[in-house]
């Protein structure tokens, strides 16, 4: 049976349909109610950590879902918002976004096979929150009103916060992936 934190974990990739339902479906307040589902399940990847480290409940298996649950919630939601308002959600945007992600996680997998951990540092943290503030936003665009250009200036910030969070990675680690590269042996001749 998981424990606590992963069952939070688990709970954040089973809201993930539903919050993509809810942002698709026509009903009053639905803007609203997806928020509150974001929120939700954007506060379970805070509590997941929180708890797995306080109840020292840290597994294998957490380390490997939660970084995939946050990924699955996040691109999602941004995607989401693209389909629904590409106006205010440029999809290149999202996809740079999305890039810098996958780019980390492949970071985090080769040091994973080298039997390594990259801990999420500050600029990633900071980089969660923007997202998050501007995920919140753009789900409610409509809603705004006059403070609807907030929306599109935290996709913004989101956007800048991200890609130097990820240059930020890449140059902590730049040895290692130096030193990872010299050690892979040369791949096999061609036909």
């Amino acid at each position: 049976m998981p424990n606590l934190p992963t069952l939070l974990t688990l709970f954040r990739i089973l809201l993930v349909p539903i919050l993509v339902v809810v942002l698709f479906t026509k009903f009053e307040g639905r803007e609203f109610f997806g928020l509150a589902l974001f929120l939700g399940a954007a506060l379970t990847d805070f509590l997941d950590g929180f708890l797995a480290r306080r109840l020292r409940q840290v597994t294998k298996l957490g380390q490997l879902l939660d970084p995939a649950a946050d990924k699955i919630l996040m691109a999602s939601a941004f995607i989401s918002l693209v389909e629904l308002n590409p106006a205010v959600t440029p999809a290149w945007m999202v996809a740079a976004i999305l890039a810098r992600e996958l780019a980390v996680g492949a970071l985090r997998t080769v040091a994973a096979a080298e039997g390594r951990v990259i801990a999420a540092a500050w600029a990633g943290k900071l980089k969660t929150g923007t997202q998050i503030v501007a995920v919140s936003l753009l789900i409610i665009y409509n809603k705004l009103g006059e403070l609807s250009h907030l929306a599109p200036l935290s996709l913004w910030v989101a956007l800048v916060v991200t890609l130097l969070s990820g240059l930020d990675y890449f140059l902590r680690y730049r040895r290692f992936l130096v030193e990872s590269a010299r050690s892979s042996p040369d791949p096999a001749p061609g036909p």
